[in-house]
């Protein structure tokens, strides 16, 4: 199945958001709709460094926006995250225009994007809206401490490491640092949220927050698939750069998405609780 792809403008509270929309090249409808987040440690990255793991979600089946947001410094925490709350309310409120009525809505993204799409999930229990059928995270960044064996093996977490300037600038201030939306990791309230498929890859400096975060979610009854890729190289560079590095991962990923899509796109909707 051949992804097609167009460049969009998303209208958000007066803002022009830019964004990526991803088609299957024959969707079926309703298709997943999948709101994808882009990492690059909050202060980088764009629309283009994703660009392999939104093909292969659409590939998978589903209608892909992957919107632009804003980054730190200029922007910092809770800017990117506002932004893209409001675009999820978007998607949901135009689901049948992206991806067909009843389409089942999804948030995705790869480290510093995939913190926000927990975070929106988040979000989104607590306001009770809107409805999110399941999360994909790839190494999620969710660990703000950054004292983790993966990132200290990775030469991470001293001074002007990507990470840590990163997170400091995204932060803003000490304060947001135990902030459960800003590093969810900490959050004591993990209970109802949306089923999560999470992959990271045995020499990321992610590896580790990734599990703990998963087994987090899993001991306050959140449903939680994860993953491990095996001789990932380039996984410090990122998703795209470790699947252009080995092409096997193409197949395995597309699999793990084709399956967690359709089994949460299938299910009852689920009452969103605390």
């Amino acid at each position: 199945m051949t992804a097609l792809w167009t460049e969009e403008k998303l209208e958000i509270g007066g803002t022009a958001l830019s964004a990526r929309v991803y088609r299957p090249g024959a969707p079926l409808r309703p298709a997943a709709l999948v709101l994808h987040l882009h990492g690059g440690a909050f202060t980088d990255g764009d629309l283009d460094c994703s660009a392999c793991v939104c093909r292969l979600m659409t590939e998978a089946g589903a209608v892909v926006v992957s919107i632009d947001y804003p980054l730190a410094p200029e922007h910092p925490f809770p800017a990117a995250l506002n932004l893209s709350f409001a675009a999820l309310g978007r998607l949901y409120a135009e689901r049948g225009k992206w991806a067909g009525r009843g389409a089942r809505l999804f948030v995705a993204g790869e480290e510093a994007g995939a913190n926000l799409a927990t975070a929106l999930t988040l979000m989104a229990r607590d306001q009770q809206a809107p409805p999110v059928a399941g999360q994909i995270l790839l190494s999620p960044m969710v660990d703000a401490s950054l004292c983790t064996q993966s990132i200290h093996a990775a030469v991470a977490g001293a001074a002007h490491c990507k990470w840590v300037d990163g997170w400091h600038l995204y932060l803003g201030g000490a304060e947001h640092a135990a902030h459960p939306y800003a590093a969810p990791l900490g959050s004591r309230r993990l209970g109802g949220l949306a089923p999560a498929l999470i992959v990271t890859s045995d020499d990321c400096p992610m590896r580790d927050e990734s599990f703990a975060y998963a087994r987090r979610l899993r001991d306050c009854g959140v449903v939680v698939e994860s993953h491990m890729l095996e001789d990932a190289d380039d996984a410090s560079l990122g998703m795209d750069a470790a699947i252009e590095a080995d092409p096997h991962w193409e197949t395995v990923l597309r699999d793990l998405f084709r399956k967690f899509l359709a089994e949460n796109s299938a299910a009852p909707v689920r009452t969103v609780r605390a």
